[in-house]
């Protein structure tokens, strides 16, 4: 730990800031205190979206403390000395900006669009909340009754919410993808404002953010504006980061959640490797292009077959990431139609399955798949926004920012025999996780309220 200690502090001393990539219209630089910058240039609106990834979610957290990631998210908005609670967001709107953020398994963000000359405002905030957050217990105990609200809302009265939290919890077993992004609520009912300062403490730093700007800027300019406001920070020694990895699952799991709704609902997940290196590997991207044939339009497998043929379901879905920090899943879901049962539909879905484990995808239906699928990565990029998301969760992956231009060729390049290896290796028992619920009378179920003070409830 010494030797990490005296490496940041020659960082510190460092009066340079260090160019790591240049590639087209993304400029890619390390300030001195390890802050990554990349700035992507976009000049077709007077705009600029700036995005702070801090690199923390909910797989960092640790039993007793689950939802302190999201509950800390909540409490930026709360105060620094300069800033004032409440007085962020009033000063963003009065700039004609917008803003909010997000926490997830792997990372928080926090994110501004402004018109472009005041990128300046936007990084100064950021900057100041970044280092110097005033965590008052009042401010704390008021907030933390809004995020409990919040998972009664968005998790405990939401019925396929619960079958989705209960199938996480199932499927893994010692990776931390196991709690709530939102956290337990016991957890959360025993949370103190010393969890949230030291959580702020250990990993909000700039050494574990990325700052991501798109839009009508010159990246020289954006680069001068973020030393001004970040470059003075002091890094921290971040923990380290223990693998947990996921013992190897033998055999089927299942889990039957019980909770007021109308209908039953069926989840299942089956264990898939994400993408660690864009330019060697395989499956993942042929793991994407299988989720695109049976679920990436109205006419693809799953809802031509199940939905309108068969009229087993009345919907049917399926779906895959393939970057992550941790494990993933390759997921299907959906809701039995009138007179047919969970079990008639997960025994649908899995007939699906070995049709394309014994008859594989036709060279024409691969084709039609493809340009759809590589059709909605590229109209993502038409977006500012979308634009430094895609940046934003590669980088904080681990990846490099040019991974988005190899998974577009890497995408193209699937063969319709890799597509069928596909379902052959990881669609299988083994692998897989079921949850169903079992739907009670709805007469005891409460109708739903806004969430109080829950502008920022991410």
């Amino acid at each position: 730990m010494q030797g990490n200690k005296s490496w940041i502090g020659w960082l510190w001393l460092l009066a340079v800031i260090l160019p790591l990539q240049a590639a087209a219209d993304v400029q890619e630089y390390r300030l001195a205190n390890g802050m990554r910058v990349i700035v992507k240039e976009d000049h077709r609106a007077p705009v600029a979206v700036s995005q702070v990834w801090y690199r923390v979610g909910s797989m960092d957290e640790v039993n007793g403390t689950t939802g302190v990631a999201h509950v800390l998210e909540h409490m930026m908005f709360k105060g620094t000395r300069a800033v004032p609670a409440g007085e962020f967001s009033k000063i963003i709107a009065a700039a004609g900006g917008r803003e909010n953020a997000f926490t997830n398994r792997d990372y928080t963000t926090y994110f501004e669009q402004l018109q472009k000359s005041r990128l300046d405002l936007a990084l100064k905030l950021e900057a100041d909340r970044m280092h110097n957050l005033v965590l008052l217990p009042k401010e704390f105990a008021q907030e933390i009754k809004v995020v409990m609200e919040e998972r009664r809302l968005r998790t405990d009265d939401k019925p396929q919410a619960l079958v989705y939290e209960n199938l996480m919890a199932a499927a893994y077993l010692a990776n931390p993808y196991h709690h709530p992004v939102i956290g337990w609520m016991g957890d959360l009912e025993h949370m103190t404002a010393e969890d949230a300062r030291k959580w702020y403490q250990r990993w909000y730093a700039p050494n574990n953010a990325t700052l991501v700007i798109v839009g009508d800027v010159e990246p020289a300019a954006a680069l001068k504006v973020a030393e001004r406001y970040f470059g003075k920070i002091r890094p921290v020694v971040l923990p380290q980061r223990q693998p947990q990895d996921e013992p190897v699952q033998r055999g089927i799991r299942r889990v039957t959640v019980k909770a007021p709704a109308k209908l039953p609902y069926l989840a299942m997940g089956y264990q898939a490797p994400v993408l660690r290196d864009p330019d060697k590997d395989v499956d993942p991207y042929a793991l994407e292009m299988l989720a695109g044939v049976l679920d990436g339009n109205a006419s693809a497998r799953l809802n031509q077959s199940l939905v309108r043929q068969q009229r087993v379901a009345v919907s049917v879905g399926a779906g895959y990431d393939l970057i992550a920090r941790g494990p993933s899943m390759f997921m299907f879901d959906g809701a039995p139609a009138e007179g047919k049962t969970v079990a008639d539909l997960e025994a649908a879905i899995r007939a699906e399955i070995d049709k394309i484990k014994q008859d594989g995808v036709s060279e024409e239906e691969l084709q039609r798949v493809k340009a759809q699928v590589i059709a909605a990565q590229v109209y993502q990029r038409d977006s500012m926004f979308y634009q430094a998301m895609l940046i934003g969760e590669v980088v904080n992956a681990g990846l490099p920012v040019g991974t988005l231009e190899t998974r577009l060729a890497k995408l193209k390049a699937v063969t319709a025999a890799q597509v069928q290896d596909m379902a052959r290796k990881y669609l299988i028992d083994d692998h897989l996780t079921v949850a169903v619920l079992d739907p009670q009378p709805m007469s005891g179920a409460k109708p739903a309220k806004p969430i109080p003070g829950g502008r920022h409830a991410n």
